[in-house]
C-alpha cells in the first residue's frame, strides 16, 4: 500500500470536513460539532492540515494542529485531531501523520508537541507510547464556550 503524507489544499476541504466529522462521531461528540466547511476554509491560517493519501485517490486519514506557545518550554505544537478511517487502521497511517507533524515542529523550531487522548482509546494510547510519548499526567481538560 503506497501512503503519501501531504498537506491539505483547499481542493480537500470537502473531504476533510466529511473526515472530520466521521472523527466526532467515532468519539460520540457530533452533538458538539459546531465549525462549517466555511469557517474550515475562513480559519485555514490559523492550522496545519496534512492527510494520509492512497494510491494518489482516496483519503485514509489527517491530522490537525496548531503552533502554540508555552511559558516553560517555549514554541511548541497542539494536535487538535489524529482520525484514520476505519479500513486503514493499524496499518501505520497515524504513525506516519504523527510523524509528518513532529517533523513539521522540529523544522519550525518547536521544542513539544502536545495532544490529547481519551482514555478509551487503547490503540491510540498504545500507538503514541510506542512512539516514545508519556501519556496521561495531573493536568484535567478545562473548555469554557464564549
Amino acid at each position: 500500500m503506497n501512503v503519501i503524507i501531504r498537506r491539505a489544499t483547499e481542493k480537500d476541504f470537502d473531504d476533510l470536513y466529511d473526515m472530520i466529522c466521521e472523527f466526532a462521531e467515532f468519539v460520540s461528540k457530533s452533538d458538539q460539532m459546531k465549525i462549517t466547511k466555511r469557517e474550515l476554509l475562513e480559519e485555514q491560517k490559523h492550522f496545519v492540515c496534512f492527510l494520509a493519501e492512497i494510491e494518489q485517490r482516496e483519503t485514509a486519514g489527517y491530522i490537525f494542529f496548531f503552533p502554540t506557545f508555552h511559558t516553560w518550554s517555549g514554541k511548541a505544537v497542539f494536535l487538535d485531531d489524529l482520525y484514520v478511517r476505519e479500513d486503514y487502521r493499524r496499518l501505520g497511517v497515524g504513525t506516519r501523520l504523527l510523524n509528518a507533524a513532529i517533523d513539521h515542529a522540529k523544522e519550525t523550531g518547536c521544542t513539544k508537541v502536545r495532544w490529547q487522548v481519551y482514555d478509551w482509546n487503547k490503540d491510540a494510547i498504545a500507538m503514541y507510547q510506542k512512539m516514545g510519548a508519556r501519556v496521561g499526567d495531573n493536568n484535567l481538560n478545562c473548555e469554557l464556550d464564549i
